[in-house]
């Protein structure tokens, strides 16, 4: 059984709302993409059951590099709440 997480928003740019900023890159599997809303849920590597569901994405990336099952890169703004990301490429 997978846990998928729901991303929240919040967060500025700056990292965590306190203030800090320990933000860490990971690397994925996008599994499912919404294109109307710009929001991916992708598994991270490494692990089986965690899941990120509907994690913003840059808007940067073109819609159909969205392509299920490609590699991805996330940036967790705050490491110990997983649901605080974005994904900021794809990748081969």
């Amino acid at each position: 059984m997978t846990t998928a997480i729901p991303a929240q928003t919040g967060a500025g740019l700056g990292g965590r709302p306190d203030g800090s900023s320990e933000a860490e890159w990971h690397g994925g599997i996008l599994k499912a993409w919404n294109a109307g809303a710009y929001l991916a849920d992708v598994q991270l590597t490494g692990s089986l059951t965690l899941w990120l569901k509907s994690v913003p994405t840059s808007r940067g990336i073109p819609s159909g590099e969205m392509i299920v099952g490609r590699k991805v890169a996330v940036l967790l703004f705050d490491p110990s709440n997983p649901a605080d990301a974005v994904l900021v490429a794809v990748y081969t």
